[in-house]
């Protein structure tokens, strides 16, 4: 028995055009959106609300917590605005939600003058630096959690978790998933490639946020029930759920964001045969940093890429062949067939537009 949902990171256009964060966009800016947006009683307890009582809803502010010299949160640093899902017991469920979520989202964000747009990297900026600097506090805070160590990275960057789970699985094959799909992520991400932008202009490559967050941030993580349990690495490929429709959870995280969401339901049948499939050998505690950077910089244009992405694909395939979720595959082998990735598609819309803010308003079907 499978269930799945999905966590979509979601970046705006502002009023006058221009790219929504940290530097012109206040927690408060994003809030009065989040207000707006209903409440579904039954959503809990399976979704968290957090410490902070930000995450109240299907819809919460991703961004940067800060403290004062105690646990007291004093202000949110504000990225943007993340969905997410319930947990379904199928892709559909999960990805129609998902789209509900969106239009409710981007209906009520309109009215107060913003629009989403497609980003998986700040086009504009490269690096978060808190302001004013951290306290001695929020540095212990820091120091204790070696993976929020990479809020610089992770406030300028955007993506989807992509969240599956199997009933009755032991810690042990649980864990074994999740170094599997670590070792095999270089071949699985390139389906979603959609960051060329940097610093204002085109990067050389097709996810300049795989190739700066890999090795930094878990490809995979995957929740356990204690921490006895845990496995210590650096990024973590395991953590302690913290509450109980957390635990046995798998959540892969390196994908860039999508505007397409039948790409997601995609990349969760593909995860979901690469679960059941039992040829594949490789596993990784770690993600392999400079496989995935040769990734983010050819994609599918690499011939290594394109064979292992063919091969898992294939194994994928063979597992779910009696699975009706095979269906959900045809999108990605259209992507395989003709080595694009959205990250083309942008790149030639902003070399006809000579406009990042203008290729980004062609996103979402714009």
């Amino acid at each position: 028995m499978f269930s799945f949902g999905v966590e979509h990171e979601v970046a705006f256009l502002n009023h006058q055009g221009k790219f929504a964060d940290f530097h012109n966009t206040k927690f408060a800016d994003f809030n009065q959106i989040i207000d707006k947006l209903p409440v579904y009683p039954d959503d809990y307890p399976q979704l968290r609300v957090g410490d902070a009582g930000i995450k109240k809803k299907r819809w919460y502010i991703e961004g940067f917590e800060r403290f004062s010299d105690s646990e007291e949160v004093i202000d949110c640093v504000a990225k943007g605005i993340e969905i997410r899902t319930t947990i379904h017991s199928t892709i559909q469920g999960a990805i129609d939600e998902l789209t509900t979520s969106f239009g409710l989202l981007s209906d009520v964000a309109a009215s107060f003058g913003f629009s989403p747009v497609l980003a998986s990297f700040n086009p504009y900026t490269c690096v978060f630096k808190p302001q004013p600097p951290l306290n001695d506090f929020e540095i212990k805070q820091l120091q204790a959690y070696p993976d929020e160590q990479t809020a610089h990275i992770y406030m300028v960057s955007y993506g989807p978790d992509l969240n599956i789970s199997l009933a009755n699985l032991s810690t042990e094959k649980l864990i074994d998933i999740g170094k599997k799909l670590t070792y095999y992520s270089p071949y699985i991400i390139p389906f979603s490639y959609s960051s060329p932008f940097y610093n204002g202009g085109l990067w050389e490559g097709l996810s300049v946020r795989t190739f700066i967050r890999t090795g930094k941030r878990s490809a995979t993580l995957v929740f356990v029930k204690t921490a006895a349990e845990l496995i210590q690495s650096v990024p973590s490929l395991t953590k302690i759920a913290r509450i109980p429709s957390e635990v046995g959870r798998i959540e892969f995280k390196a994908c860039d964001s999508c505007d397409n969401f039948a790409i997601y339901a995609g990349l969760l049948a593909l995860l979901k045969g690469l679960i059941l499939d039992e040829t594949l050998s490789g596993r990784a505690i770690i993600p392999d940093a400079s496989l995935h950077q040769i990734s983010a910089k050819s994609g599918f244009e690499n011939t290594d890429i394109f064979a292992n992405t063919t091969k898992i694909l294939q194994a994928a395939e063979i597992a779910l062949l009696d699975d009706p979720d095979i269906q959900f595959l045809t999108p990605l082998k259209g992507i395989l067939l003709e080595q694009k990735t959205k990250s083309h598609d942008l790149i030639k819309l902003f070399q006809n537009l000579g406009s990042i803010e203008a290729t980004l308003q062609q996103t979402y079907n714009g």
